[in-house]
């Protein structure tokens, strides 16, 4: 059990880290909290000295105010501002540094599922001027409803985007001849035209044939997701057909997903929404060749079983 007992303020916070137990108390002031260095490298399980350079390169790149964001004590001792913890957890690569971020996120979820204000709301409140405390929730539901997503730009821009929460286990295996009937069914819907979907060489095989390649007796994308986002890239990419390559490599993703069982959530949800599946394949066409391995990173995280 992780647990912040923050001074002055009757508000506990605690989460389950494994079966650590780990207590840390820190400072309450200017509605907010604040941590030592020593603090935070015992939230995230890492040394002082990275976590001191890792606070020097959030400042370095001005990503927050160095004013607003550290206070000294009449002792001397150092404090952090959450806001310095929240940045920081993007840089440690660590499963804990995850699991703080859900931590933070539920706290601002049950918040206003109670119809409270937490620490961080009132900060918010506070910091934006004329905004009310309606439009403070506001604000704070959507950045909790939203925070997946917005967790996805963040190590989009940092160049930390991983694959991870993927599955394995394959139920159906797209080939040549499946996929063939499949685009000329999907012909009548788009007039039937004679173009499309008429296949101008075979790279169209070969892209099948690489999502499934193998080295050193193991596949080079191993799960679901990583077939899948490639399938999408490859058909869009490689310009297969006379007409309706964004089309057929849309329709030809979501479908090998829904074969796997993967397009619905169990409440019956769509995993990727129709504007994110266009938005998706047209960043695909506008990409360069040397952001492919990013462009899959993208796909399969909007598409695994974190979101």
């Amino acid at each position: 059990m992780f647990q912040l007992i923050a001074e002055n303020t009757e508000k506990i916070f605690s989460y389950q880290h494994q079966e650590e137990q780990t207590f840390i108390n820190v400072q309450s002031a200017d509605n907010t909290i604040w941590f030592t260095q020593p603090q935070i490298a015992a939230l995230f399980g890492e040394s002082p000295a990275h976590i001191a350079s890792l606070i020097n390169n959030i400042y370095e790149e001005s990503e927050l105010d160095i004013h607003t964001t550290i206070r000294t004590s009449d002792e001397g001792a150092t404090f952090y501002a959450i806001d310095v913890v929240i940045s920081t957890s993007y840089l440690v690569k660590s499963p804990r540094s995850l699991q703080f971020r859900s931590w933070i996120n539920k706290i601002i979820k049950d918040s206003l599922s109670n119809g409270g204000t937490s620490t961080e709301h009132q900060r918010l409140a506070t910091n934006t001027g004329s905004v009310n405390t309606d439009e403070a929730t506001g604000l704070l539901k959507v950045l909790s409803d939203y925070a997946y997503a917005l967790d996805i730009l963040d190590k989009y821009d940092h160049q930390q985007l991983t694959i991870q929460g993927t599955t394995s286990d394959t139920l159906f295996q797209i080939s040549y001849t499946v996929a063939m009937n499949a685009i000329h069914g999907l012909k009548d819907k788009f007039g039937g035209s004679t173009l499309f979907g008429n296949e101008k060489d075979d790279s169209f095989r070969s892209s099948l044939a690489v999502i499934y390649q193998t080295f050193d007796g193991r596949e080079l994308y191993p799960s679901i997701e990583e077939k899948a986002a490639h399938l999408l890239y490859f058909v869009v990419k490689n310009h297969s057909f006379s007409d309706g390559n964004k089309r057929i490599a849309a329709f030809l993703f979501v479908w090998f997903i829904d074969k796997n069982n993967l397009l619905y959530r169990i409440d019956g949800s769509k995993r990727i929404a129709d504007n994110a599946l266009v938005a998706l394949t047209l960043m695909i066409a506008e990409s360069k060749a040397d952001e492919k391995e990013m462009m899959i990173k993208v796909v399969v995280n909007l598409i695994n079983n974190l979101n």
